[in-house]
């Protein structure tokens, strides 16, 4: 009886201290949400490059007005998904912060949103300058290695799981930045099939 006790007592420890280090209120549904508005997001660029691609031969000012309007939709398209994707994961996340009793923005999700934030920043900066430079091919997959390097970053500060969900998207842009043409496409892996399945599997693991 004394055994059990004190068995139940580390593990009540052990929470205490999981809580207290840790920010466990990431919501799996807001990453199932991310993936798919990724998808969409996705699909509409993909509609866009073909609806462009199919004009016949257009003089320069044509083709170049035509590939500004389509970077500037391109542009309103991730910026809507982010958009969209941050907001959802705010939304959920405080919900389940709200059933597990802990803060959403108290000293462990300030320091996970600090370790995140300092990657996108780069990654951000970086993306504009290959943007400027005129190799708008390196955009996605720079997008991709620092947003993995983000997410590995702030592992410390949340479920382990994330840490692999980094890797596995540093190693998509590593392959997406050897095949330049492909990155609408690694777009879609990257930010869309592994966060619907790794928000399937934190959504049965730990929503639940």
């Amino acid at each position: 009886m004394e055994e059990q006790e004190l068995q139940n007592e580390l593990a009540s420890i052990r929470s205490i201290m999981e809580r207290s280090s840790k920010f466990i209120s990431l919501s799996g549904l807001s990453g199932i949400l991310a993936g798919v508005y990724a998808l969409i997001g996705a699909g509409l660029a993909f509609l866009i490059y073909e609806n462009n691609s199919n004009l016949s031969n257009p003089s320069f000012f044509v083709a170049l007005h035509n590939a500004l309007y389509m970077l500037a939709e391109l542009i309103i398209i991730a910026v809507v998904v982010l958009i969209l994707s941050i907001s959802t994961a705010v939304i959920l996340s405080n919900r389940q912060a709200k059933k597990k009793g802990q803060s959403i923005w108290g000293t462990t999700s300030k320091a996970l949103f600090f370790y995140m934030l300092i990657p996108l920043l780069t990654g951000g900066i970086i993306s504009a300058l290959f943007m400027y430079n005129g190799r708008p091919e390196y955009i996605i997959p720079s997008m991709l290695i620092f947003y993995g390097l983000s997410l590995v970053s702030a592992s410390n500060f949340t479920f382990g799981e994330v840490k692999y969900l980094g890797l596995l998207e540093i190693v998509l842009g590593l392959i997406a930045a050897c095949l330049p043409g492909y990155g609408l496409l690694f777009w879609a892996l990257g930010f869309g099939v592994l966060h619907i399945i790794y928000g399937s599997l934190m959504y049965f693991k730990y929503d639940k």
